[in-house]
């Protein structure tokens, strides 16, 4: 099983390390819902050195991610800095995956993929980037840790030290190079904070820092409950390649921009042109229960759907979930759990933002 280079440090600080996509990863140190409420109380922070930083240089790169990408990254360009969201999809318009891709210059970019799609994405990327003067760096030598919560910006910036004093000024979506560290105002919380890009070796260093100011060690368990709160898809669960952006919520980061033929913008024209016959929302449970993944959702005289990834809110006090429905299903269904059919509320998403309900 991989290790990334904070392994060692998650051991001692005791964390309870399990399996995830291959990777020997924390998902709690103690209690998954004080970790959550840390996050969005205070302060917290995330290993997540299994992610890959890709970086891709050369003249023609931004023709190339032009094309590679449905977003289109000329809303960043001329922007150093400037992070945009996107999907990669395949020739049927189904998602390879979802990933933050970071405007340097006309020359240079950077994108970060997800762990469980590693080695596709970067085959995939490499196989577009061939008719291309592009070149794909695979930046193994770099560990991420993702700071989260309304004052984990401070309390990073009081450990990053006086060369990346400019980083407090950064606006959300921003990124900037800083004392050998990249340092990214992003995050997958729904909460203020920073995305931190530095070497393997000075990442212990760095994560005992925080540590030492009060940006406390979580845990992936509650990085999914905080995710799913903030209306964030996860790949894999969410989405996969049999799924359209259209029927996963993300219409919002297609551009179908003109005379630009992005892989997978014809059947994803057409799906849209035809109407997608699924929609993906959110869900509150009015019955007592909890909601989980692939449980199925029924919709009177609509028809059925499923649900893709649910939980228990700690922020809220209620299960929540996302689902993937008719496009006709209306403000209420009901969700078959241990053969009961039990009520639910239709919402749209995001459940919960910087530390607030979002929902009625």
């Amino acid at each position: 099983m991989a290790k990334t280079p904070l392994y060692d440090k998650h051991v001692e600080m005791g964390g309870k390390m399990v399996d995830f996509g291959g990777w020997d990863m924390p998902i709690n140190y103690g209690s998954q819902l004080e970790e959550h409420k840390q996050v969005r109380e205070d302060a917290g922070m995330f290993d997540v050195s299994h992610m890959t930083v890709v970086d891709m240089k050369g003249e023609q790169v931004i023709a190339f991610l032009q094309k590679l990408l449905a977003n289109n990254v000329a809303k960043i360009t001329g922007k150093p800095g400037k992070a945009l969201y996107s999907c990669m999809l395949n020739e049927q318009g189904g998602v390879i995956d979802d990933l933050i891709t970071y405007y340097m210059n006309d020359s240079w970019f950077r994108t970060v993929v997800n762990a469980a799609t590693r080695d596709k994405d970067i085959a995939w990327i490499e196989k577009q980037a061939a008719a291309f003067d592009v070149e794909v760096i695979v930046r193994d030598d770099l560990a991420m840790i993702a700071a989260q919560g309304p004052n984990a910006r401070d309390k990073a910036l009081s450990v990053l030290g006086s060369e990346c004093a400019g980083a407090g000024e950064l606006t959300p979506f921003f990124a900037t190079e800083c004392g050998g560290k990249f340092v990214a105002r992003t995050g997958y919380t729904g909460e203020d904070g920073f995305e931190i890009m530095l070497s393997n070796d000075e990442a212990p260093k760095l994560w005992q820092a925080l540590s030492d100011a009060g940006v406390k060690p979580c845990g992936l368990g509650a990085r999914d409950t905080l995710r799913l709160e903030a209306g964030m898809n996860l790949y894999g669960t969410d989405m996969d390649e049999e799924v359209s952006p259209l029927e996963a919520a993300l219409g919002w980061t297609l551009s179908f921009d003109e005379g630009r033929d992005f892989i997978g913008r014809g059947p994803l024209e057409a799906l849209k042109a035809e109407g997608a016959k699924r929609k993906m929302v959110g869900l509150v449970l009015t019955d007592r229960g909890v909601l989980r993944g692939h449980q199925k959702v029924v919709a009177e005289g609509i028809g059925e759907g499923e649900i893709t990834s649910g939980s228990f809110s700690p922020s809220l006090g209620k299960s929540i979930a996302f689902a993937r429905v008719p496009a006709a299903m209306g403000d209420t269904c009901q969700v078959e759990i241990r053969g009961k059919l039990l009520n639910a509320r239709v919402v749209k998403f995001p459940f919960v933002r910087n530390g607030k309900s979002c929902i009625d």
